[in-house]
């Protein structure tokens, strides 16, 4: 395996700043998943380091190579699309077996099988090695298309929210087998995705792109629990964090550049109060917890209980915020 360096790197399309100076540095054998929302710049990323699309300016080096002028075969690359572009009248077999057949890299037939069954063997796919493409599940197709990837032993895979068409309990289910993989390879992935579960539960690092520049990166509890901006905190948590003005909770001790407070749904202490200035507006029954939305003053706040909790609509409350983060008017951290 290799790291992936990118130095200040940008690329336009017309109008549009697609990447705008970003500076990233995926060490060997991480698991870097870059977060964002659509038009974030996430996939142009990918395709900068898979040398699908040349940089307007900046460098972008893999395994300490420079391969900004490289075609993308020499970058020895794999990627992992969003469809499964899988080859139909193929079996998982011989789709697997394809990146080890071409002229480039061709290798014994012998070489080939024992490669196909030891990713097969990962994937536990090994029972559908005989079937069509065409016969096979959306998370077996998705399985074989990541396996695709991983028969070749590149340098680094890049991989373009390969879960996000398949239903929640597959998802669940390959973001494990994924994260195994990754370290029984000790593999260097970037992966990017507009989930932020998928970054939670896999990223060694998350980095969380905004209109094409990369705003924090740090570990998936970094980027939760020290978020630099109001953006970064909103990326993780559900619910979302919550978002009140300042005035909300007027008598608690905060920086005078303060304008919103942040708080997550477990950093909120409720209890029953008479004189309280919250109303439970509606409770949500979620089997091992439960998500109270309380009015304050006129804003919302979702407040994380336990079920055994006897709190109703109607009733009156006061709050206490545990952990608070503090932000200015421009949205950025305003720290003590």
């Amino acid at each position: 395996m290799a790291e992936i360096r990118l130095e200040g790197v940008s690329k336009r399309f017309g109008a549009v700043d697609a990447v705008q100076g970003l500076d990233l540095d995926a060490r060997d054998g991480e698991f870097i998943v870059l977060l964002g929302p659509t038009g974030a710049g996430k996939t142009t990323t990918l395709r900068l380091v898979a040398g699908l699309e040349k940089p307007d300016v900046g460098r972008v080096y893999i395994g300490g190579r420079d391969v900004t002028e490289t075609t993308p075969a020499p970058r020895d690359v794999s990627f992992v699309f969003q469809q499964y572009s899988l080859y139909p009248h193929l079996s998982v077999y011989d789709n697997l077996a394809f990146p080890l057949r071409a002229p480039a890299r061709k290798l014994p037939e012998r070489e080939i099988e024992a490669r196909v069954r030891e990713i097969a063997g990962l994937l536990h796919i090994e029972d559908k090695l005989g079937n069509r493409a065409t016969q096979l599940s959306g998370g077996q197709m998705q399985r074989v298309a990541i396996g695709r990837a991983l028969v070749r032993k590149p340098t680094v895979y890049l991989m373009d929210e390969p879960l996000s068409s398949l239903d929640a309990k597959l998802r669940a289910e390959l973001r494990v087998e994924l994260k195994r993989i990754q370290r029984e390879l000790g593999a260097t992935i970037l992966y990017v995705t507009h989930d932020q579960t998928e970054a939670m539960t896999m990223a060694t690092r998350i980095g969380v792109l905004d209109r094409g520049r990369l705003v924090q990166v740090g570990s998936p509890r970094d980027i939760y629990e020290d978020p630099m901006n109001i953006y970064v905190a909103t990326r993780l948590g559900s619910p979302t964090i919550n978002l009140v003005p300042r005035s909300v909770f007027a008598e608690m001790a905060a920086p005078t550049a303060t304008v919103t407070i942040g708080v997550r749904t477990e950093h909120v202490r409720i209890r029953r109060n008479p004189s309280g200035a919250g109303r439970v507006k509606r409770v949500e029954h979620l089997g091992d917890q439960n998500h109270l939305h309380v009015t304050v003053l006129g804003t919302d706040v979702v407040v994380l209980t336990d079920p055994e909790e006897r709190l109703a609509v109607g009733d009156t409350v006061s709050l206490e915020l545990t952990a608070p983060l503090f932000f200015g008017a421009d949205g950025a951290r305003v720290r003590h």
